[in-house]
């Protein structure tokens, strides 16, 4: 599969997840903790790990967890497993967050999803919130042999190409290309609005490109709407709108509702085909298709922000 588990501070990672329930179908680290960033998240050795865990059964997890890691909860952990799975499922994007915690000697946090929910995710970008860390390198720890979440990592790697390469002119760099795929999960965010670094995805990408490449550098050889100049670090596309229907056909379910809900005019209620045909005639294709992005993540990120200034509120 074309998600690698790249090279890193594996045993260190492992050590934090030892204290942890063993019921993991997925569990990977990522941001600046991680792999090296420029500007204000450059200190790798000092910044706070974040790990996603995936969990077949939520609530048998966090029984489990509450018993080990009482601490790590905030006031939800005297309503019980259940109900913290309930605010896991129906609020912040699906997933539940331990923040702030100190494990192994490492200010950490923490988020757990369902599989169930991140194949979704993966699929269709209901959120593309778990789905869009993972658009990016990541460590993973540890994955099990779950087929259905393995091919929906590599279908959401295809469907980042894809639109990628709907956003960008015919002909363009490898940089290019991942500042696009890196962006697409901020596209939309609150916090990049508001209090983040306007220059964070160049930060990530720049000093990435390596592990950039080693992510996605099989789709794009495989990809036969694209010419990938190895050696030279250049990509050239197809851009009929034969090429572009393609492409917007293949397109995350979401994403595809969400153009369609840009271009249908009130009371025509076209089906998506005839609007994605009608979009990729559009000289603004690509434009059209970085809104719908757009709209896709800011939902989630209001509620993911809401979630946060709660359990602020709540623990301060």
């Amino acid at each position: 599969m074309a998600l690698q588990a790249l090279q890193s501070s594996g045993v260190a990672f492992r050590k934090i997840l030892s204290h942890f329930p063993e019921e993991l179908s997925l569990a990977f680290a990522y941001g600046s903790g991680v792999y090296r960033q420029v500007g204000p998240s450059s200190d790798q050795k000092n910044a706070m790990l974040d790990f996603v865990f995936t969990v077949d059964d939520p609530v048998t997890w966090h029984s489990k967890n509450l018993k080990k890691n009482w601490n790590h909860y905030s006031f939800l952990k005297v309503l019980g497993p259940k109900i913290i799975t309930t605010i896991q499922n129906n609020y912040g994007a699906g997933v539940y967050y331990n923040p702030l915690i100190m494990c192994d000697g490492r200010l950490i946090k923490y988020g757990v999803i369902s599989t169930n929910s991140l194949i979704e995710d993966l699929l269709n970008w209901n959120n593309l919130y778990v789905a869009g860390r993972l658009q990016k390198p990541v460590k993973i720890i540890a994955m099990n042999e779950n087929v259905a979440l393995r091919s929906a990592l590599d279908k959401n790697l295809k469907s980042a190409v894809t639109t990628a390469f709907l956003m960008l002119p015919e002909s363009f760099s490898e940089e290019d290309l991942f500042i696009e795929i890196a962006g697409l999960s901020y596209s939309g965010d609150f916090r990049m609005v508001v209090g983040e670094d306007k220059t964070k995805v160049l930060n990530i990408v720049k000093p990435n490109i390596a592990h950039f490449r080693e992510l996605y550098g099989n789709i794009l050889q495989e990809n036969p709407q694209v010419v990938y100049k190895i050696q030279h670090g250049r990509l050239e596309i197809d851009k009929s709108p034969e090429g572009q229907f393609t492409q917007l056909m293949t397109l995350p379910k979401t994403l595809q509702q969400q153009i369609n809900h840009i271009m249908d005019p009130p009371g025509k209620n076209r089906d998506v085909e005839e609007t994605l045909l009608q979009v990729a005639h559009d000289p603004d294709c690509g434009e059209v298709v970085r809104l719908g992005v757009k709209k896709t993540v800011v939902y989630s990120s209001l509620k993911l922000h809401k979630m946060w200034k709660g359990w602020l509120r709540k623990t301060s």
